[in-house]
């Protein structure tokens, strides 16, 4: 009978630490790491999360270092307040606050371990009642798992951080090497009800595991949240190793509910472009767990040949990855505005080459004035979104960078320019820029620039330059670099 009771307990805390999927809310809700977006304890993680379609963040403690407790801010309830306002204001979470400084402390070498997870607990209660904690066991080492002293001391830590996270209604998720056999022995032995795995892709990769026979040999019960990424290298859509639909099939069998975070999944060839990197693993989530970013500007790609469409959304997401912002909701709502535009200018000469037909004079009037009016409304969208740098950026994209390339080409070649020159220059490329934005092809947009460099020319010669003298020696000088 008082195994009954007791069963019957621990099943009832299991409950309250996991609860089953409300009506109404979502069964999956995605975020990312402040420590790894570059946002630990900065108000500023809320609008990058926002921006990359998170429903929310797994907070950081701050680092531990020498220090006795975690460096960490939120200890003021003022500046908790703050942090609870924004992130409510944006319509965030905070689903997990983290121990990121135990991925390098040992657990059993610190004495006062209970103090840092009060501490942990404390900072949960002052952003709004966050249930998940995550704890990381990767400081105490390699051999803790088969020393069996070692494994005592750990054991024991465990079931007192379980128990004090039991008794004021959370729970604490550990991340350890162990597969889900070792996971599931180990919690035996840690004996609380606070105690669960926060289960991570790669090390059931690192582990040698198929991740959806993981998940469910470790049951629903037993994972209170997720870190849904490998170790970095590829992003998530990239990764053969991860079966994201399969591992939403699993989970939905399972009937788990919860949180995944992306930890890492960086592309190792932008490692430290922080929005291209989350906003892709997060966009290639939500597609699978959840609803995809709806952008506030819409696509007018009725009634287009669905392979014109998407050879003009290629076009466009050369803006979005130049500026890094392509998986991001910003991105999704630049791209739609580029793609418009050359939607747009399609429509306007298809319109114009039509009334030709008939009247020549006529169809370039109506042509003109609609570019005109047209390229000003273009630009007002993107500075919804955009700052004036990142427009002219976007421009640049637009017009193969031959602002740029001409300008540094310009300079090279006549080291003795000065910034008068220099600035009359870049004033005309621009000029000309502003033009072939809205030419119908790569060659009118050329040729628009070639008219431009001749006016150059002409405006240097006038100065008192030899041109030809000037590209003499400028390809002298490439030369002797070669």
């Amino acid at each position: 009978m008082k195994k009954k009771r007791l069963l019957g307990v621990l099943g009832a805390l299991l409950l309250m630490a996991f609860p089953q999927v409300a009506e109404g809310q979502a069964r999956y809700k995605i975020g990312v790491c402040d420590w790894m977006v570059l946002k630990r304890q900065k108000l500023g993680q809320f609008e990058l999360a926002r921006q990359l379609g998170c429903d929310g963040v797994e907070l950081d403690m701050g680092p531990l270092g020498t220090r006795t407790l975690f460096e960490n801010a939120l200890r003021d309830d003022a500046v908790a307040a703050r942090f609870r306002h924004v992130a409510d204001s944006l319509g965030l979470e905070v689903g997990a606050v983290a121990m990121s400084g135990f991925y390098a402390q040992d657990l059993t070498k610190r004495d006062n371990y209970l103090a840092l997870a009060d501490d942990c607990f404390d900072t949960m209660d002052r952003l709004g009642n966050v249930r998940v904690a995550f704890l990381p066991l990767g400081g105490c080492g390699n051999t803790w798992s088969t020393d069996k002293a070692l494994r005592r001391e750990v054991v024991k830590r465990l079931h007192d951080i379980g128990e004090r996270a039991r008794a004021r209604g959370k729970v604490v998720g550990i991340d350890t090497p162990l597969d889900a056999k070792g996971n599931l022995r180990l919690l035996k032995e840690v004996k609380s009800a606070g105690i669960a795995v926060f289960y991570k892709f790669q090390n059931a990769l690192e582990a040698g595991a198929d991740i959806s026979r993981d998940l469910q040999t470790l049951g629903a019960r037993n994972i209170c949240a997720i870190h849904a990424s490998n170790t970095d290298g590829r992003w998530l859509r990239n990764d053969s190793l991860i079966d994201l639909p399969a591992i939403r099939r699993t989970l939905d069998k399972m009937g788990w509910s919860g949180w995944l975070f992306v930890e890492r999944s960086r592309d190792v060839k932008m490692v430290r472009n922080v929005k291209m990197n989350y906003g892709a693993n997060v966009d290639y989530l939500r597609e699978v767990f959840s609803t995809p970013i709806v952008p506030d500007v819409a696509l007018k790609a009725e009634g287009r040949p669905e392979d014109y469409v998407n050879t003009i959304l290629s076009r466009a997401q050369k803006a979005t990855d130049q500026l890094g912002i392509t998986y991001t909701r910003q991105g999704r709502n630049v791209l739609n505005i580029v793609a418009n535009r050359y939607f747009a200018l399609n429509d306007i000469y298809a319109e114009r080459d039509s009334l030709k037909k008939t009247d020549r004079q006529k169809a370039e009037a109506i042509a003109d004035q609609k570019l005109y009016r047209s390229h000003f409304g273009f630009i007002s969208d993107l500075s919804m979104y955009l700052s004036e740098q990142q427009i002219e950026q976007v421009k640049d994209v637009m017009t193969y960078d031959v602002v740029n390339v001409t300008y540094k080409a310009q300079c090279d070649m006549i080291p003795t320019l000065t910034e008068e020159e220099k600035a009359q220059i870049l004033a005309w490329l621009k000029e000309a820029r502003e033009q072939a934005i809205d030419a119908e092809s790569s060659k009118k947009k050329h040729e628009m620039f070639g008219k431009y460099k001749g006016r150059i020319n002409n405006y240097l010669s006038a100065r008192g330059y030899d041109l030809t003298k000037e590209r003499e020696g400028w390809y002298e000088r490439m030369k002797k670099e070669e």
